[in-house]
């Protein structure tokens, strides 16, 4: 990935803090109202939607290539404490999915994995690949998603294992979003917002 440290782009709030300051891949879309702040890299081709939060303040967050942050979600992570040096940094692999208003807190997310609206996923646990956390759910803190697994619920627990349609699904979910965020980035030209 070659994400370069960016300084500003218009409409979206790059803050640099403790050193660090966000490095984004320039074929990335981010869109207006984002705020992005320190030790965050978002590799090629993903979206990052309107509203976002990710704030990279005390570890790291790292998205990979062709991931899509839908609008309103919240990315965070946690400092490394005292029998835990490591901390919890926010690892997102390539071609992730993550629904709107989801808050995405110090965990993995393995490729092609994805997250439902409004769910949370929190500290240290793992999503697998083509791994699906169901809208609304709560992955607890450690709890680690065995790949092609649907979990839902609150506490979320496992429900079946996916389907070859409902992976084929989420992969046409990838598509559709970069496409999406090309055409989104020239109506935000054209509105002179970038």
């Amino acid at each position: 990935m070659t994400a370069s440290p960016t300084k500003s782009r218009p409409g979206v709030s790059i803050v640099p803090i403790h050193g660090k300051i966000p490095r984004i891949h320039d074929s990335a879309f981010i869109a207006p109202g984002c705020t992005i702040i320190g030790d965050v890299e978002i590799g090629a081709d993903s979206s990052i939607w309107y509203n976002c939060v990710l704030r990279a303040d005390v570890s790291r967050i790292v998205i990979g290539e062709r991931t899509n942050v839908q609008d309103g979600s919240v990315l965070h992570c946690d400092p490394e404490r005292p029998g835990d040096p490591d901390g919890s940094p926010l690892i997102i692999g390539d071609d992730v999915l993550i629904g709107h208003m989801a808050m995405v807190h110090g965990c993995t997310i393995e490729d092609r994995g994805f997250v439902g609206l409004g769910a949370i996923a929190m500290n240290k646990a793992r999503i697998g690949s083509d791994a699906m956390l169901a809208a609304g759910a709560m992955l607890t803190e450690g709890k680690v998603m065995e790949d092609r697994m649907l979990w839902a619920g609150r506490p979320a627990r496992p429900m079946k294992e996916l389907s070859d349609a409902a992976i084929a699904g989420m992969r046409a979910g990838v598509a559709h979003y970069a496409e999406n965020a090309k055409a989104h980035r020239t109506a935000v030209d054209e509105a002179g917002l970038q």
